[in-house]
């Protein structure tokens, strides 16, 4: 199909100067002597500190601003390929480029939506009329991100359980991204509470967010870390947050180890829900009620945003749960971090006919000023339609 002829962004908001820097040489890190430890195979510890403390921080708050969240719009070629797929559209470059034209587009977006991770392609991308990507989102006072992890793969040793892979070569790629224009970046690893979880598969999962995270803080990138827990499973919400807290655990420990800058991070965790097959469901307020205690019990206040991912819930399902949790003042920016949970509506809308563009954007537009409002705890619920309360959920989904 051509790509979809597509509309003119109204006014937009004034740019913050985030990418002043944004083709400048790669700074060079210095190294730290630490100091010495005792009984250790090298009694001296080296650790390397980032020049771009500020910047990270800066960044990670500007994000984290209120009323504001991040779209996801990071599929791969091939979940992409299977979105487009469920309106009758080929999986070519042209569909993909004029799906993700009509998203960045879309008029006033950025009063709703903070920051947008992207896949590599869409980094490297133009939209329909030639203007790229990366300068669309920052004309709109939108962070530009980029997914970096390489996918799951099976983990050896364990119960058929993943594991995360791309820390290879992941130094020169964050560099040659913050180049390109993005300021954070994404790194997806999965916990599966039917198959375990294992200790190696835990360890394994937190290990390698804390080496991306160190990474990518080194070449100026703010590191989203999200250790997604799974919805499958027939089990009850006590049991998700069991394993929850056992998660987070690991995963700011081995952050700690790695002299992560935790003012420089986001988060992107699950909600603490019942599995996606309990016979038992769970309200927005005992969603909150748990997630929140969950937060409390393992997320530092210096952590200045957590983004939550949808993980197959409703469109309406999502808002209403991010609303519950803000119904009260939160040490942290307490908002979105959504994928279908934005864009179901909005992509069955326009069916990949040029004429349903503006219907489209307004429909996404809708759905990012609903979760607007839940972030500020303000969301009603009124008007929504039946397409945004159907679920989402797929068994065994791939990413």
């Amino acid at each position: 199909m051509a790509a979809a002829s597509l509309l003119k962004t109204a006014p937009i908001l004034e740019k913050t100067d985030l990418w002043a820097t944004r083709v400048q040489p790669a700074r060079q890190n210095p190294v730290s002597l630490v100091g010495f430890r005792r009984g250790s195979r090298s009694s001296l510890v080296v650790r390397a500190s980032t020049s771009y403390a500020d910047e990270l921080v800066k960044t990670a708050k500007t994000i984290a601003s209120p009323g504001r969240g991040i779209l996801a719009m990071d599929e791969s070629n091939a979940t992409c390929g299977k979105r487009l797929a469920s309106i009758g559209l080929e999986n070519t470059e042209a569909n993909r480029q004029a799906y993700r034209t009509l998203l960045v587009t879309v008029p006033d977006l950025g009063k709703y939506v903070s920051g947008a991770i992207l896949f590599e392609e869409t980094l490297y991308q133009s939209t329909t009329d030639g203007r790229k990507i990366v300068d669309v989102l920052m004309e709109q006072n939108i962070v530009p991100g980029i997914k970096v992890d390489k996918g799951l793969v099976p983990l050896p040793g364990s119960n058929n359980e993943s594991w995360c892979q791309g820390l290879d070569g992941l130094a020169s790629r964050t560099a040659a991204y913050y180049q390109q224009g993005a300021r954070f970046a994404k790194w997806r690893t999965v916990v599966s509470i039917p198959n375990g979880p294992s200790e190696l598969a835990v360890n394994e999962a937190a290990w390698g967010l804390a080496r991306y995270a160190a990474v990518s803080q080194d070449n100026g990138l703010v590191p989203i870390v999200e250790p997604e827990i799974l919805l499958d499973g027939e089990h009850g919400i006590e049991r998700t947050f069991e394993v929850a807290l056992k998660v987070w655990a690991k995963v700011f420990y081995y952050l700690a180890e790695n002299n992560v800058l935790f003012e420089g991070i986001l988060l992107k965790p699950s909600m603490v829900t019942p599995g996606a097959e309990s016979k038992i469901k769970a309200t927005p307020e005992e969603v909150a009620d748990y997630t929140l205690k969950l937060l409390y019990r393992r997320i530092p206040p210096s952590v200045p945003g957590i983004m939550f991912l949808s993980g197959g819930q409703s469109e309406v399902e999502a808002t209403q749960n991010l609303n519950a949790m803000n119904q009260k003042p939160l040490p942290w920016h307490v908002s979105f971090s959504y994928a279908r949970a934005l864009q179901n509506t909005c992509l069955k809308t326009w069916g990949g006919r040029p004429e349903n563009v503006k219907a489209a954007q307004e429909a996404l537009l809708i759905r990012a000023k609903a979760n607007s409002l839940a972030q500020l705890g303000k969301y009603s619920g009124e008007g929504e339609s039946e397409e945004s309360k159907k679920g989402m959920f797929v068994k065994g989904y791939v990413y």
